[in-house]
């Protein structure tokens, strides 16, 4: 019987690949770096030049207890901050809402009000630290809260730097943290492009997420093709709004996983690049500027074990070597501990240490894209991009994201793509170290879990205080001209932000702006 082998994603491995097994031409398809199509990275030096983000992932019940987390990372070296926030707060539900109950803090802080956006950031120079935020539906409220906690300490709004997610589409498709309806949850990233573009030029107003729906079973194939759908669908909304595509199109950002097949993911960012160098310039007329795709990474989340969990130093090494040599501008590295709990400050300090042993000792950072001109990178860069190009096709036949969403096209992709790799695992087919092989002394350490009901008590009384003390008739006007407003979001009368950040000035938490718009706007049902 033939040694036959694939990749995760179903591309066929050769035993050896040979000049004739790559496709593409250099001039056309691969060119230098800094040259379009961007297939080998976006800048002329990539790393010689300048080194990725190093971000930790961190966000732990109360805003003062990460806070320090932020503090710790900062002094061991990390050079961007991204913030998670726990369900309620992405969800637009205060702390203090019998909805929240069981949820406060738990895979995150909790973030009511801008006071407590202040103390996140406390100590923390906002003017030189770049921020990364994942919020989904309730994006431009958080948004607004950072440009407030700035105006508050006299930092103008044009100098901040970071990003909000603001990616409801793969909410619907794989992840669930929406609230409103798609059609006015577009037309307000729309709004934030337009008031990113305006008021804030170096913030990044979308991270378009793989990432999610990679964590939900895709392929890296589907990785590409359905976070690619989405990006396309949100520049069109953009340009349909009146925006001109280079206003907006070189801030936009994206989100890819890193998963353990090193060679298939280096290719799949190379294949990403020129992926949306070439929709942006065919599609759009982009200039290059907006044609750059400019990516974070994180390590797999659900390539973690919770059985010999030192294992997992060694897989988000691999991870990190993959994102690297692929070219990420901004790399996240999951602590060993992280499918046990949230990550203690020494899982977190060592993910950092290996970010930095990779840019200092590695050699990495030494040339732009090192695996440039192997034959098998390039070949299963080519088919990489094929495939996804066919996938995305299909999406577009169904008339584009919003409508292959509501037939259930994606969640159907990637369920199917979910339960063939579990199957496979189960036969022992695809081999997890400590998991299906070499797992004697395999049982899961007991981990203590933080008091949640005594975290979820001090933030429940930290949101009352506010309420309690602030201007009632500021917050009734606020909220109400943000009610007036908000079903012509989309149109010149309908602009929300300035609305939105006069309301968090007023001290309006975040639920009370969640449930206005949702009064306006309706809740989104599933089909």
């Amino acid at each position: 019987m033939a040694d036959e082998r694939e990749t995760p994603s179903g591309i066929p491995v050769s035993p050896v690949y040979r000049p004739g097994d790559v496709t593409s031409d250099y001039p056309r398809d691969v060119a230098d770096p800094g040259v379009f199509p961007f297939t080998r990275g976006v800048q002329p030096s990539m790393y010689r030049g300048r080194l990725w983000t190093m971000r930790q992932y961190a966000g732990f019940g109360t805003a003062q207890e990460t806070n320090a987390r932020f503090r710790h990372l900062l002094g061991a070296g990390q050079t961007g901050l991204s913030v998670a926030f726990d369900l309620p707060t992405q969800m637009g539900i205060d702390s203090d809402s019998p909805r929240a109950q069981g949820e406060v803090g738990r895979v995150g802080v909790a973030i009511d009000t801008v006071e407590d956006l202040a103390e996140l950031f406390d100590g923390i120079p906002l003017d030189k630290v770049s921020a990364s935020m994942t919020i989904n539906a309730t994006a431009a409220t958080l948004l607004a809260m950072y440009v407030v906690v700035a105006e508050e300490r006299g930092i103008a709004r044009s100098v901040l730097s970071g990003t909000i997610q603001n990616d409801i589409l793969k909410e619907y498709i794989a992840r669930g943290t929406y609230v409103y309806p798609p059609e006015p949850s577009l037309a307000l990233i729309a709004e934030t492009f337009r008031f990113c573009a305006a008021e804030v030029p170096n913030w990044n107003p979308i991270s378009v997420s793989g990432y999610h729906m990679r964590e939900a079973g895709a392929t890296a194939v589907q990785e590409l093709a359905f976070t690619f759908a989405n990006g396309l669908a949100y520049v069109q909304r953009a340009i349909d709004a009146k925006l001109a595509v280079d206003s907006f199109a070189p801030r936009l950002s994206f989100f890819f996983a890193c998963h353990n097949d090193l060679f298939e993911e280096v290719a799949k960012f190379r294949a990403a690049r020129r992926m949306w160098a070439r929709l942006m310039r065919d599609r759009f007329k982009a200039s290059d500027a907006s044609c750059k795709l400019r990516f974070h990474t994180q390590t797999g989340g659900v390539t973690l074990t919770a059985q010999q969990p030192l294992n997992n130093v060694v897989r988000v090494a691999v991870q990190a070597l993959a994102a690297t040599l692929g070219g990420t501008q901004s790399l996240h590295t999951n602590g060993y501990d992280e499918a046990l709990s949230l990550p203690t400050s020494e899982a977190a300090t060592l993910a950092l240490r290996t970010q930095q042993i990779v840019a200092y000792e590695s050699g990495i950072a030494s040339t732009a894209d090192p695996l440039a001109g192997s034959y098998y990178v390039e070949s299963l860069t080519d088919e990489l991009e094929r495939r996804a190009l066919e996938l995305l096709a299909r999406v577009e036949e169904l008339g584009g994201s919003a409508k292959a969403i509501q037939a259930g096209f994606f969640q159907e992709e990637i369920g199917r793509s979910a339960y063939a790799f579990q199957l496979a695992v189960e036969r022992g087919e695809t081999v997890i170290v400590g998991l299906n092989k070499f797992s004697e002394g395999n049982e899961a350490p007991v981990v203590l879990l933080p008091d949640y009901s005594k975290l979820a008590a001090v933030q429940i009384a930290r949101v009352k205080a506010v309420k309690g003390s602030r201007d009632a008739a500021k917050v009734k006007a606020s909220l109400a001209a943000l009610a007036s407003a908000a079903p012509n979001v989309g149109t010149p009368q309908g602009e929300l932000m300035p609305l939105i950040i006069t309301a968090v000035r007023a001290r309006a938490t975040v639920g009370e702006i969640s449930d206005t718009l949702e009064g306006a706007w309706g809740h989104y049902r599933p089909n």
